[in-house]
């Protein structure tokens, strides 16, 4: 975890510093807010034996998956939202294509119990989503352990601490503290819990901005090692108040996804032949993105009063 003032840098600087062969990474937002563009530029560099974590593996998942970089993927729900399987990772699982993985999956409060114990440096996490389900016989991190205050017994599971943590937020100063509205999801946790932190926002803002909505600060900096401004940084996904999700996206890769060659030649365009997010952006339609700006921008700063 970041000791003094994080990095104010690129997104292909923050990933190079931070992420090695063999790191579990995760990649956070629930639904909402996911680090695409940080997903692209670990494609980009070549990574390899990764043990990706996401509570929704999502498209980013799929294209990480088919690109060859993950070894593991540690999960609680993994889908194409509203759409259905993500494919690749299917191919992955079933027929080992582009290379075998191992899964770990968990209930949605399972995954998060133990980013929570990771975030708290507790040693474990009582839960009882487990209760009715297979997954503790398929899991060995999922414990049946008897309760201390005798009423019946619960489940534990272990802390989770990833060695590299990408949060994305609508805005923050280059100290990383950040403000978050719409769906905060993991996200808390996850920067806490992590043993490194990239902070993606859309926008770089002074620091009096963030000081003037202190609740809203939900990522502090002193968790954060890496500062990114990163415009269109969770597209196709969204960022409430920035630009909506787009679903044209999400139903286009079920169509892309339906062989390992078609995502090759989607790999090929959108990730390895584009330098970086903003040329990405320059390949997109610009009437597309027009589409998904919202009617009015987000939250403005608000005036607390004086002390």
């Amino acid at each position: 975890m970041s000791e003094g003032v994080p990095t104010a840098t690129n997104m292909h600087t923050a990933i190079d510093q931070a992420v090695s062969d063999g790191d579990s990474v995760y990649l956070a937002g629930f639904t909402h807010l996911i680090p695409f563009a940080a997903g692209h530029e670990i494609v980009r560099q070549g990574y390899t034996d990764l043990h990706l974590i996401r509570a929704t593996p999502d498209l980013i998942y799929d294209q990480l998956i088919a690109a060859g970089v993950a070894s593991r993927v540690t999960f609680s729900w993994a889908g194409n939202p509203g759409v259905g399987s993500l494919r690749a990772f299917r191919r992955a699982v079933e027929d080992g294509v582009p290379n075998a993985i191992e899964i770990d999956e968990y209930t949605h409060f399972g995954l998060t119990a133990r980013l929570a114990a990771g975030a708290r440096g507790l040693p474990f996490m009582p839960v009882r989503t487990f209760a009715g389900s297979d997954l503790p016989e398929q899991n060995e991190n999922i414990r049946r352990v008897e309760s201390p205050f005798g009423d019946d017994e619960i489940y534990a599971v272990p802390p989770l601490c990833p060695n590299v943590a990408v949060v994305r937020a609508q805005r923050g100063d280059v100290s990383g503290n950040a403000h978050v509205w719409g769906i905060p999801g993991e996200i808390p946790e996850v920067a806490l819990a992590a043993e490194t932190v990239i902070l993606s926002v859309e926008e770089i803002v002074d620091e009096q901005v963030i000081r003037s909505d202190p609740n809203r600060t939900l990522v502090p900096g002193s968790a954060v090692d890496y500062v990114v401004e990163e415009p269109y940084g969770s597209h196709p996904s969204y960022a409430q108040g920035c630009y909506d999700r787009d679903n044209q996206a999400y139903l286009e890769w079920n169509e892309i996804s339906e062989s390992q060659a078609s995502i090759e030649e989607w790999l090929d365009e959108w990730v390895y032949g584009v330098t970086d997010r903003r040329e990405y952006l320059e390949k997109l339609d610009s009437e597309r993105l027009l589409d998904l700006k919202p009617s009015t921008e987000y939250a403005t700063p608000i005036d607390m009063g004086g002390y």
